[in-house]
């Protein structure tokens, strides 16, 4: 099968109980209650774990830390419905990850090539913070998301607890190799881990990230990940 395939894309919204918590997950009883009372707040609203977008089969997977309120936990769909997902599914198809078009909903049509997106939590967090204990609760399904790429050669992790919660779930200690943007971990024989600041729009209106920083991390995964 040729990995750069997107045929899987569509189901994997919903991949197996392995991968993401079950709707009504209580293994971490602030994000819970959390969602419990964002389901009275926004009844429209997904509020539930959200699932990975992406072939299990990409050689790629992008780590960001949890949904948004009102971005994936939203909409159901990683990085969907605010800022960051604008900057990151543009760079996406800018550099041959992603085809169609982003209409910052599940239903937009748009598909990821090689590329596989997830979170480090799986359900939203008050003020977009969780816990040391919920990253701790969660990370079975990353490690298990993990388990299950066959092909997996590149991680790219936005920000520092995804940068964390990917190394512990590699079996590594989180001073093993240090977060900046743009850093480059060979973890092994054959993966590679490299750092971004997160595509927040605190991030880059701060000036923290920018577009061009964020396209040059995307052209170092390209490097590491040529065209097939």
């Amino acid at each position: 099968m040729d990995p750069s395939s997107s045929a899987a894309s569509a189901s994997s919204l919903s991949p197996s109980p392995a991968l993401t918590p079950p709707p009504d997950c209580a293994i971490c009883p602030r994000l819970q209650a959390f969602r419990q009372d964002n389901r009275t707040a926004y009844p429209q609203f997904h509020n539930a774990p959200v699932s990975p977008f992406g072939s299990l089969r990409a050689r790629l997977l992008i780590v960001g830390l949890a949904p948004g309120l009102k971005g994936a936990n939203q909409t159901g769909r990683p990085f969907t419905g605010d800022y960051a997902g604008d900057l990151l599914y543009a760079t996406l198809t800018a550099f041959g990850f992603a085809t169609g078009s982003y209409g910052k909903h599940p239903g937009d049509g748009l598909e990821l090539r090689d590329c596989r997106v997830t979170n480090a939590v799986r359900c939203v967090p008050p003020e977009n913070k969780p816990t040391t204990a919920e990253i701790h609760s969660c990370r079975p399904f990353l490690e298990d998301e993990l388990a299950n790429m066959p092909n997996l050669r590149v991680i790219l992790s936005l920000g520092g607890i995804s940068h964390g919660a990917v190394l512990v779930a590699l079996g590594h200690k989180k001073s093993a190799f240090a977060f900046g943007h743009g850093a480059r971990h060979r973890v092994d024989d054959h993966l590679t881990l490299i750092d971004s600041y997160h595509c927040s729009r605190y991030n880059t209106n701060t000036g923290r990230l920018t577009t061009q920083m964020f396209h040059d991390v995307f052209a170092a995964v390209r490097a590491e990940l040529p065209h097939e």
